[in-house]
């Protein structure tokens, strides 16, 4: 069996029931005596998922140090980014996740098929590049929140490493989402409650919210294209169409997808407006220059209390905990894909080696990498995801390419509304690129 198990393929031996292991027939009886308004809503639930789980990863420890620093360094002026990334990241994971539900495949997968090797290895060395920068900055990010009691970063690194690859390889589906979920939500509610007793101006973040004030600063556009790239990530784009597709699900669960993938967006970018804001009230209107998102923990403590920098400190070890998990997950996904070799969550360790060895190896040589006496882990996770930001067009330009192609859709192809918005977020996600490298050259104001 190679690739992703299709749906006219056996599940793993984890999914099949006892009755079936024993040769006698199962019969299902779904929901018995259940209203039918009960049925059809345990039946959305059980579609909920990868779009929560990517929503919650994508703030993951190289985000939150990027919204800080944007907090910190421009204050409430970059809460325009977040909205316009919102909009974005629904329209652009709502494809990867019709992709999944149309084809029951990964991303990789699909280009193998349709391009070939060349094309294939060219989309895979894209995604594990971006990939390797955003799994070192959950390791520095870990290393950074750990850092705040003491703990020193290869203690922290070596500990975080193994905890993950043993959770993922033990776990069955259900349970890797439900932590994902449960991390995630826990992590929403410190910097809910980190912006809120910084005592912000909400009337002022609201008009920067919706009226950008633009700069021919290279920082600043740095600042803008790093902000965009950690909302909208190649990882984020591939992980959900191989999640949905690893879940089983099917082109009728397309309505109760679409409020998942709403719901994980509307979740990152709420998420990142409250960091923003926390650090605008609190670092920017007092001039204090913060390095790390670590920092930013610390330096909330005397502006706005030892609760809210405590749980700012708390929300970044659970988002780097969560990145770390999921992240290394997508690298995987990507490189079995493009091998075809079985990947997904419902194997276990002896059917899907090369799934988890290429997760183990991942996640070990990033907390390797992180252990490098004098790493300036700030640069390597404010850079990863500027690259991130760089790359992604390349990744839209494949996945808009298929979603367009209707003897591979059917009827999930987009129509004209979702290709224009999909053709012309990329065209905006390149414009940003350009205006990156225009504004570098451009002379410092005096």
């Amino acid at each position: 069996m190679v690739g992703l198990p299709h749906r006219s393929e056996p599940r793993p031996a984890d999914t099949v029931g006892r009755s079936q292991r024993r040769g006698r027939p199962r019969v299902v009886r779904p929901f018995p005596r259940l209203p039918h308004w009960r049925v059809r809503l345990i039946a959305a639930l059980a579609v909920l998922g990868p779009g929560l789980v990517s929503g919650f990863a994508d703030n993951d420890a190289g985000g939150i140090t990027t919204y800080s620093l944007a907090g910190a360094n421009f204050g409430y002026t970059l809460l325009w980014v977040i909205l316009a990334s919102q909009i974005v990241l629904f329209f652009t994971q709502e494809v990867g996740a019709r992709l999944g539900l149309a084809t029951g495949k990964g991303l990789i997968s699909l280009i193998r098929e349709r391009w070939g090797v060349r094309w294939t290895v060219f989309a895979a060395l894209l995604m594990l590049t971006a990939n390797l920068g955003s799994i070192v900055a959950e390791f520095a990010g870990i290393g950074s929140a750990l850092g705040i009691f003491g703990v020193p970063t290869q203690i922290s690194a070596a500990v975080a490493a193994f905890v993950v690859v043993g959770f993922i390889a033990l776990g069955s589906y259900s349970r890797v989402q439900y932590l994902f979920v449960g991390v995630g939500v826990l992590v929403s509610g410190a910097y809910i409650y980190s912006a809120a007793a910084s005592n912000p101006d909400w009337a002022r973040a609201a008009a920067n919210l919706v009226g950008p004030h633009l700069s021919s600063s290279p920082v600043y556009w740095l600042a803008v294209v790093g902000t965009v790239g950690t909302t909208i990530t190649p990882w984020g784009q591939a992980f959900i169409q191989s999640y949905v597709a690893d879940k089983g699900l099917r082109p009728e669960d397309l309505k109760a997808s679409r409020v998942d993938v709403f719901a994980g967006a509307l979740i990152t970018n709420v998420i990142a407006g409250f960091i923003v804001v926390a650090c605008a009230a609190t670092l920017y209107a007092s001039g204090t220059k913060i390095n790390t998102a670590a920092d930013a923990a610390q330096a909330l403590a005397p502006l706005a209390g030892q609760a809210a920098s405590a749980l700012f400190a708390f929300g970044l070890l659970g988002a780097s905990f969560l990145g770390l998990g999921v992240v290394p997950m997508s690298s995987a996904y990507t490189t079995c894909e493009a091998f075809g070799w079985e990947t997904g969550v419902n194997w276990n360790w002896r059917e899907a080696p090369a799934f988890y060895g290429l997760l183990a190896f991942f996640i070990g040589f990033a907390a390797l990498f992180v252990m490098i006496p004098g790493l300036p882990l700030i640069t390597v996770m404010f850079s990863a995801q500027v690259l991130n930001a760089l790359l992604l067009p390349f990744v839209l330009v494949f996945v808009m390419l298929l979603a367009t192609d209707k003897e591979l859709m059917g009827p999930l192809a987009s129509g004209p509304f979702l290709r224009t918005i999909g053709w012309v977020s990329t065209g905006l996600l390149i414009l940003l690129s350009v205006i990156l490298v225009v504004t570098s050259f451009l002379p410092a104001p005096a």
